[in-house]
């Protein structure tokens, strides 16, 4: 004969029973809990081109009030509670691309490397390259955006040699000269200057400088976007008709700086311009709706931008599990 068991005549018969007598006395046994995360590497295809986004950790910016400027607090904190976020401290992502185009491995920034002033959750750009299999030696190209230190921070390492012993180095020459200018140590910006300092002047001879519209690498276009710094810039990497546009910091928050992509952000150095950059090139990537990935957005970074109003959207693409 058949036995038609239901939910609640099961609950009840394990009320009666016991839970170790139903299931046995393992049922009883507390798994530990493990107290660790995924690594910290995701990896999907741009046409032929194969991305891996590295992380560098999370970067905390503490209370926004004061960082993100041009609109009431109020506002502010509304924007992100409406959107589930703590109102009261912005946790932003790092997130590098590895670009492999097949003759050729490219890495854009290397994140804060020993730099310890943004807290002890960031500095991990080496252990993720390792868990993605990624060598650093292996590196040809590193790519910065532009030369603040959470950019270009990861380039010497901890013992005062290089950590990609055999890449060449690109960035924009207005950016290296305004972050390596010894004249401004003793000014304002001196802490962001020493690390440009101690990480690019190391490796000078081995940097290239990329121009705006230019294919400097096979399948990698600078577009030049300035404003949080002098000489920051996007790319645009173009395999087989397939193109995924790398943000760097271009907006550094996927809720208050894509809403109200004319808010300023503190650590802008034409606040001004930076938002006429933004608006410029997110209208560009919305309207031809190019994918992208942004270097501080929520792991791993990755999705579409699509006009709202006067500001933006932000679409998270959903993680391909497989190849």
């Amino acid at each position: 004969m058949t036995l038609d068991v239901s939910r609640r005549s099961l609950l009840a018969l394990g009320a009666g029973l016991g839970t170790s007598a139903m299931f046995g006395e393992s049922a009883l046994a507390k798994a530990p809990q493990l107290g660790t995360q995924a690594p910290g590497f995701y990896r999907f295809k741009v046409g032929d081109a194969e991305v891996s986004v590295v992380s560098d950790g999370a970067l905390t910016l503490g209370d926004p009030k004061g960082t993100f400027t041009g609109v009431p607090e109020e506002e502010l904190r509304k924007m992100l509670s409406d959107n589930f976020l703590a109102p009261n401290s912005v946790m932003l992502e790092q997130n590098s691309p590895v670009v492999n185009i097949g003759n050729k491995l490219v890495l854009f920034d290397t994140g804060l490397g020993t730099v310890k002033g943004f807290g002890p959750t960031t500095g991990r750009q080496q252990r993720s390259l390792k868990a993605a299999g990624i060598k650093p030696e292996d590196i040809d190209a590193v790519v910065f955006s532009h030369a603040h230190p959470d950019h270009v921070g990861g380039v010497i390492g901890a013992n005062g040699k290089p950590l990609f012993p055999n890449a060449q180095f690109y960035i924009a020459q207005s950016d290296l000269d305004f972050w390596t200018d010894g004249g401004k140590l003793n000014g304002g910006l001196k802490d962001f200057i020493a690390v440009a300092r101690k990480n690019l002047l190391p490796v000078r001879n081995r940097i290239i400088f990329y121009k705006d519209g230019q294919e400097f690498l096979p399948g990698i276009q600078a577009l030049a976007a300035p404003g949080h710094t002098v000489g920051h810039t996007i790319f645009m990497i173009t395999s087989k008709g397939k193109s995924l546009a790398y943000l760097a910091d271009l907006s550094h928050h996927p809720i208050l700086l894509l809403e109200k992509p004319r808010m300023e952000f503190s650590y802008d150095t034409d606040p001004k311009q930076a938002a006429d950059s933004r608006v410029k090139m997110l209208d560009m990537l919305a309207a031809n709706k190019i994918a992208v990935l942004a270097y501080h957005y929520p792991w791993p970074g990755v999705g579409h931008v699509a006009k709202s109003g006067e500001g933006f959207h932000y679409i998270p693409e959903p993680m391909q599990m497989s190849l």
